[in-house]
């Protein structure tokens, strides 16, 4: 059974409690093509309209399997978007901490 997506662009429309996974990625390269201005390692999550690396408008999902599936239907379009990065799922509350591990 797969849970439904949800575009987040406000982090209170999220349930307390629940857990929630999301695409991110990790700069491979200071000034990397991905997002200018960034900096060796710093973390972001996926667009879910542009595909691109960011903040704002990112999927969430139910599941681990959720999102991967969704990262594999897009891998194309987020490979060029996010060039020489490794697109891994994270559960979001360990993202915001930091403590997630590529």
């Amino acid at each position: 059974m797969t849970s439904p997506m949800q575009i987040v662009h406000d982090l209170s429309a999220l349930h307390p409690g629940t857990i929630y996974w999301v695409p991110a990625v990790e700069a491979p390269e200071r000034g990397w093509a991905g997002l200018a201005g960034s900096h060796r390692g710093s973390r972001y999550l996926i667009d879910a309209e542009t595909l691109r690396p960011g903040h704002d408008g990112f999927p969430a999902f139910g599941s681990r399997s959720d999102c991967l599936r969704w990262i594999m239907a897009n891998q194309r379009a987020i490979s060029e978007g996010a060039p020489g990065a490794h697109v891994h799922a994270a559960r979001l509350d360990a993202w915001m901490l930091g403590l997630d591990a590529i």
